[in-house]
């Protein structure tokens, strides 16, 4: 997460995407670890614990993407990258931008396909029945949030680099 203060109203949406992020990785974390406590010294299982690990994970990998896509922090290959000038360098950060955003907004609509069949058709979870589409609904929440966070980042590299920092800060000259 960056510690650099917002700056304004968009960069405190992108601080609070990020929280939510951390939020749902906390989650997972803690019923993970009080399942394996109570399987392990108690011999009990918490209810629908298996189900709501995999539809939390759901949520994380979504809200992560969301997380990852705006500040580049994801896994990338800089072979062609790193041999290129600054201007062909912006290009290619340009293009794949926007191949990202065509990619999640299918991804996104895809994806609100299955939040409403799994309503429709009134899947729950084993133990608890408990209905399983809020999860789907979270997580495509996690996925739209990923396609505005995109359309930003590709509006900034665009007409705004600098206020993305890093390879982009304007450098003053002496």
């Amino acid at each position: 997460m960056s510690t650099a203060p917002a700056r304004n109203t968009m960069d405190r949406f992108i601080n609070g995407i990020e929280l939510i992020a951390a939020f749902f990785i906390g989650l997972v974390a803690v019923d993970i670890f009080v399942s394996v406590l109570l399987r392990y010294f108690f011999s009990v299982q918490i209810p629908d614990s298996y189900d709501f690990g995999r539809l939390l994970l759901g949520i994380v990998i979504f809200w992560g993407i969301a997380a990852t896509s705006y500040r580049g922090n994801h896994i990338t290959v800089d072979l062609l990258y790193a041999n290129v000038g600054p201007r062909m360098q912006r290009f290619i950060d340009v293009f794949a931008t926007l191949v990202l955003l065509f990619v999640v907004t299918v991804q996104t609509y895809t994806l609100f396909d299955k939040v409403t069949s799994t309503y429709a058709e009134n899947v729950s979870t084993f133990d608890l029945r408990l209905p399983v589409w809020p999860f789907f609904l979270v997580s495509w929440l996690g996925d739209v949030s990923a396609v505005l966070l995109i359309a930003v980042r590709t509006y900034r590299l665009i007409f705004h680099p600098e206020l993305l920092g890093g390879r982009y800060q304007i450098k003053a000259v002496e």
